[in-house]
């Protein structure tokens, strides 16, 4: 009797244990944060109030239902009821700081204004010739060539100027029959016949015609008129005044019609070739003006106009060439020199527009910080336009008037991360139920209770004294 009565008292004792325990914890987890802190008033959220949980300073999908170091010793970071709703009503992720650790942070904020802006683009351009004013000559007949009177490379030579002399069996023969066409005339042409008159001169018309065709000077024609003799060698005049880039015969060559004899350029106007990015393309149009500067050439200015935007671009370099005319007939401007071009856009864009370090790009989104009220910043998805002399045009996301972080963006973020700041417009998930925050004030007591020994034991010590015997 005295063993049931000792085990009694033993199970009894066991219980009174583990309920003390039970209550003991359930008090302190009431009267006490997780970090010591008070629960009355006392938490480190607003009003004293505990957090839903503790979130790793290093890398937030961390989380924690207890306040706790990591592994580095830096204190875990309460996630408040106000932080996880975005503060009530504010969206999911707006951050408060104190207005005075606003300033020390260096945060600093600029309205969003609605403007009409134009643009500057500048960049590098390529003087060449000017494509309209090449000159490529050819011979008219088949030949040889006598005598180069221009055989150099870059001579400058006027319009008319003797450039090469060369014997064609054709223009010998074609001279002959103008001499004869020409006799024929000075004998009919007093006939009283008007139909005969009339033969005389066509036919001599005809043969004339055929040398200038052939590109005959007038001057061997005149003489040729003169003297009525034939000339074995015939001249080739430059077409047009310029420079000669090249020279496709020497003397003692056979030509042909293919024959490319000379090219000339004139530079009394040259192209500028500047290339221009994908984005800067819809600000610029025909007609705009642009300003080229040189380097060798300080103290000149040179003022053109856009002519023509090609309507294909680069596949090396991804830009988009527009051809710029500029006046030269100075002729300081060289083909081939580089020079910084300016571009004075005359395209106009009206729209909203922020400092371009307001918006900050993640991914595929791009979001800018509002603030919507002294020390309290709100993050917004937006939609960049245009953009311009340190400006980006809004299209979605902030109206006019608004205030938005245009330095210090990154600090306002808890995790000094973009990324981390994107994460933040999503309500936080409810932290996950683990071992180490099991609920215990559900616990029934029933399951506390300990197990009771079987009905053979308690017969088995109803037998049994202290001295081992029955």
């Amino acid at each position: 009797m005295k063993f049931k009565q000792t085990g009694l008292t033993l199970a009894v004792l066991l219980a009174g244990l583990a309920l003390g325990y039970v209550f003991s914890g359930m008090s302190s987890s009431k009267l006490s944060g997780s970090d010591g802190q008070e629960a009355s008033g006392d938490g480190p959220c607003a009003g004293g109030a505990q957090p839903l949980m503790w979130r790793n300073p290093m890398n937030p999908s961390v989380t924690s239902p207890t306040f706790q170091k990591d592994a580095m010793g830096m204190d875990y970071i309460p996630v408040c009821a106000e932080d996880a709703a975005g503060g009530g009503s504010a969206p999911a992720g707006t951050v408060t700081i104190d207005p005075t650790v606003t300033q020390n942070m260096g945060v600093r904020v600029t309205k969003a204004v609605q403007k009409t802006v134009s643009r500057e683009i500048t960049t590098v351009g390529r003087i060449t010739y000017d494509e309209t004013l090449l000159t490529t000559l050819h011979p008219k007949v088949d030949g040889w060539v006598d005598k180069l009177f221009v055989d150099k490379t870059g001579e400058v030579v006027k319009e008319d100027t003797m450039l090469l002399s060369f014997y064609s069996p054709q223009l010998v023969a074609t001279q002959e029959e103008y001499l004869l066409a020409l006799s024929n005339w000075e004998l009919l042409k007093e006939s009283p016949y008007a139909d005969v008159r009339e033969g005389a001169k066509r036919l001599l018309d005809s043969s004339l015609d055929r040398l200038r065709f052939f590109d005959v000077a007038e001057h061997q024609i005149r003489a040729l008129q003169k003297t009525h003799r034939v000339r074995k060698s015939m001249h080739i005049h430059a077409p047009a005044a310029g420079v000669v880039t090249k020279i496709g015969v020497r003397e003692g060559a056979h030509v042909t019609p293919a024959s490319e004899l000379y090219q000339i350029a004139d530079l009394s106007r040259v192209w500028v070739l500047a290339d221009l990015y994908e984005y800067e393309i819809p600000w610029v149009k025909t007609g705009d003006p642009a300003r080229l500067l040189i380097t060798s050439l300080p103290e000149h200015d040179f003022i053109g106009h856009i002519t023509y935007i090609y309507p294909y671009l680069d596949p090396k370099t991804r830009t988009n060439k527009v051809r710029i005319e500029f006046d030269n007939r100075a002729g300081l401007l060289k083909p081939d020199m580089f020079g910084d071009v300016t571009i004075v856009a005359g395209e106009k864009k009206s729209g909203v527009f922020v400092p371009r370090e307001s918006v900050l790009v993640t991914g595929k989104n791009a979001h800018v910080f509002v603030q919507t009220a002294p020390g309290r910043f709100e993050p917004r998805i937006v939609r960049t336009g245009a953009s311009t002399d340190g400006l980006v045009e809004i299209l979605t996301g902030v109206k006019a008037g608004e205030l938005v972080v245009s330095s210090g963006q990154f600090l306002i973020d808890s995790e000094s991360s973009i990324r981390e700041a994107a994460a933040k417009m999503v309500a936080p998930k409810p932290p996950a139920t683990g071992s180490e925050d099991m609920d215990m004030s559900g616990m029934d007591m029933k399951d506390m209770q300990m197990e009771e020994a079987p009905q053979d034991q308690h017969d088995s010590m109803d037998g049994m004294n202290m001295d081992g015997r029955k």
